[in-house]
């Protein structure tokens, strides 16, 4: 199945054809910088579906989705967000913000492949989230680069408002514009376990559990590392015993 990205951006390109390899390896990503690309793309490969930018540098991306097909779905990406209203005003699928967050880009495909099978249109609708694969890859967007981060290496996660910080099984540790809550979503509960409102845990990296005062927990990784289990979380015991 082939899908066209349109973006002028190149890393912004490159960030969502790593997201379908690693997601939809039934995907094939082509790639287009201008309008003209596109249509061009369009013409030569008929692919199933669009991923488009707002801002193009030859017409806005408004103006491009009213020459596609009617029949080829879009999901709209962009840094701003007050092109929502139009988008759906020409059956955009959904309307991903920059910078991509992981959950909503499966949910957007979701939603895109539901339409290929099913026919729906304008599918702003939930998503089962028992449909949607848990990642075995993060991708991090650095300034002018992408990096990959394999599940396996991470020990544990950090949150602070709209970052997560990765603490991985080396040592080092990486910033990833996302949010906890939106992190758990896509990571496999029988692998992490939310044991606090800012950590999230390996559960195979446990080696030990400390009774605290006030029905907390201390949790002992095999790194050295100790986080907080914390009371209200203490429903989450028996998931750490039994990795």
């Amino acid at each position: 199945m082939k899908v066209l990205v349109v973006d002028d951006e190149k890393v912004a390109r490159e960030s969502l054809v790593v997201l379908l390899q690693e997601h939809f390896p039934q995907c094939e990503p082509l790639q287009a910088a201008t309008a003209t690309e596109a249509l061009t793309a369009m013409i030569k490969a008929s692919p199933a579906f669009v991923f488009l930018d707002i801002q193009l540098p030859d017409m806005t991306g408004m103006e491009l989705a009213k020459l596609l097909p009617e029949h080829v779905p879009i999901v709209f990406v962009t840094a701003f967000e007050q092109h929502a209203i139009d988008a759906f005003g020409v059956n955009a699928i959904d309307y991903l913000l920059k910078p991509l967050d992981s959950a909503r880009f499966l949910g957007a495909m979701q939603k895109t492949l539901r339409y290929l099978q099913g026919g729906l249109r304008n599918a702003m609708v939930p998503v089962d989230a028992a449909s949607i694969p848990y990642s075995s890859r993060l991708v991090i967007k650095d300034p002018g680069r992408i990096r990959l981060v394999d599940i396996s290496q991470i020990l544990y996660i950090t949150g602070a408002g709209n970052y997560a910080e990765l603490h991985l099984d080396n040592g080092h540790r990486m910033l990833h514009r996302e949010t906890l809550n939106s992190l758990e979503t896509h990571l496999d509960p029988g692998v992490f376990t939310r044991i606090h409102r800012s950590a999230l845990v390996r559960r195979d990296a446990v080696v030990e559990l400390r009774p605290k005062d006030k029905g907390d927990y201390s949790v002992i990784l095999h790194s050295g590392d100790t986080l907080t289990l914390s009371r209200s979380n203490r429903d989450k015991l028996e998931a750490l015993l039994g990795s």
